[in-house]
């Protein structure tokens, strides 16, 4: 397993992370039981694919509950990041989560913990109906010295955000506290963040971590059209503002993300590798990236995911690749929310 340096800092991140919000089961992802999880962590353990990612709010702290059940006897040998949702910023209720994290996840540290997402009115009415005025959300500069504190403390080893857009990064770093990674969204028919965000987090000495990198299983190729991929994974700005649960309110790009996957079926045929393969291979390879985490169910799972990091695409088949999702990743642009409109954006 190769690790890369994260950002400026000291922290050394395998290339490949267990992304574990299916862990512990719930309504996104439907049930998983905790022999199936504890195959996946011994496994990843064995295989040098040491980094975990939960968060609080994943699958109301099942997730945390599992993984640390699975890390009990190995817990040297991981690295735990979870998150903090901005709902719970304030440092008393930030303290009390991370005591919950702890208590959750068997263990008296965690490596990296993150702000899920920065502090404003859209991501606060994720977690809340009514966030109340504005004067009185919690702020970034009391979250982060919280943070701070809990570092300092040795509860959490390092600091990290989550889904923060090049503003709220720069109001962030401008307060001081160590913060040395960003996680982020990031796969073949989401590249938005290579706009703005990737070369301001470099800029800026700081890792970036990416999620979704098969985007909820559409990059797989296990979808023949776009009607067919379920209504719950079409609310993004991929998609029309017709679709059920979309709330962005544009037209989409549907021509553009069905072009750019038949593309990319192709290629997969021509080259023999499997799709969800040649996507992941694409996220391991792309410049400034640190860490990508890959969700596994199980022991097979994790195993296909693990045949990326082996087989490295070529300079020619990751320009290709780049070639083909290019006019989508023009169409999109550079707003980095997938759900929500300019002006109504958790990401700014």
């Amino acid at each position: 397993m190769e690790y890369r340096k994260c950002g400026d800092s000291d922290l050394m991140l395998p290339v490949l992370g267990v992304g574990a919000w299916s862990f512990g089961g719930g309504d996104y992802w439907g049930e998983q039981d905790q022999g199936s999880v504890d195959r996946v962590v011994n496994l990843a353990l064995d295989r040098g694919c040491t980094l975990f990612d939960s968060a609080e709010m994943y699958n109301e702290g099942s997730s945390e509950s599992s993984l640390g059940q699975a890390l009990e006897s190995r817990r040297d040998e991981a690295i735990i990041a979870t998150k903090v949702s901005p709902h719970n910023a304030r440092p008393d209720d930030l303290r009390r989560s991370c005591e919950a994290s702890l208590s959750r996840l068997r263990t008296d540290r965690i490596d990296l913990y993150m702000m899920h997402y920065a502090i404003n009115e859209m991501s606060l009415r994720h977690y809340t109906q009514d966030p109340g005025p504005a004067d009185e959300y919690p702020t970034i500069e009391e979250a982060l010295a919280t943070l701070d504190a809990l570092r300092q403390e040795g509860k959490v080893r390092y600091i990290g955000v989550s889904n923060f857009g090049v503003q709220q990064l720069t109001e962030a770093l401008a307060l001081g506290v160590p913060i040395v990674c960003n996680q982020l969204q990031y796969n073949l028919i989401c590249r938005m963040l290579e706009f703005d965000i990737l070369p301001a987090c470099v800029e800026h000495g700081l890792g970036v971590m990416t999620y979704t990198p098969f985007q909820q299983g559409i990059l797989t190729g296990k979808y023949a059209t776009l009607d067919d991929i379920p209504a719950k994974r079409r609310r993004t700005r991929h998609f029309s503002s017709r679709r059920e649960g979309t709330r962005h309110g544009q037209e989409g790009a549907e021509a553009e993300t069905a072009a750019a996957l038949a593309a990319m079926r192709l290629i997969a045929a021509r080259t023999g590798i499997p799709m969800g393969r040649l996507a992941l291979s694409w996220c391991l390879s792309s410049p400034g990236i640190t860490c990508t985490l890959g969700g596994a169910r199980d022991g097979t799972q994790l195993e296909q995911n693990l045949l990326a990091v082996d087989a490295p695409l070529s300079p020619e088949l990751m320009e290709e690749l780049n070639q083909v999702t290019a006019p989508l990743k023009e169409k999109l642009g550079s707003h980095p929310d997938y759900f929500e409109p300019e002006g109504k954006s958790r990401t700014c």
